[in-house]
């Protein structure tokens, strides 16, 4: 077997394998809509216990209805499913924009929660 044969197919198989393991890899983008958003550079700080949660064109505005607090712990109604924050996807930095954003994947054609930033309910 030729070397980038052997290369193709071991890449194949770890895009499998973490495919299988992690999901549907999510693609972050950032189109260049935010480019001259004074916020930018916060955005792109924002890091949850998960690591680095992109950007705000990745994040998404959750309305006051569609999440609930209990003691410090949160669910989020995404895709007709109330999801459960884990811990490690709360985002500790202080709200610079004042609304709430989850930032989402899907595993098994299911929303999970990378990163979640309470807003203020009203």
């Amino acid at each position: 077997m030729h070397a980038i044969t052997r290369a193709a197919l071991l890449l194949g198989t770890v895009w499998l394998i973490s495919t299988m393991w992690m999901g549907s890899p999510t693609l972050a983008r950032d189109d260049g809509r935010y480019a001259n958003s004074p916020l930018k550079p916060w955005f792109e700080s924002l890091r949850s216990g998960y690591g680095q949660c992109c950007s705000d064109a990745d994040g998404s505005v959750v309305a006051d209805p569609d999440w609930e607090s209990d003691h410090g712990h949160y669910r989020v109604h995404i895709d007709d499913e109330w999801v459960v924050v884990p811990d490690e996807a709360l985002i500790t930095a202080p709200n610079k924009v004042g609304r709430t954003m989850v930032w989402k994947h899907y595993i098994d054609g299911h929303p999970r929660i990378r990163c979640f930033m309470p807003g203020s309910m009203t």
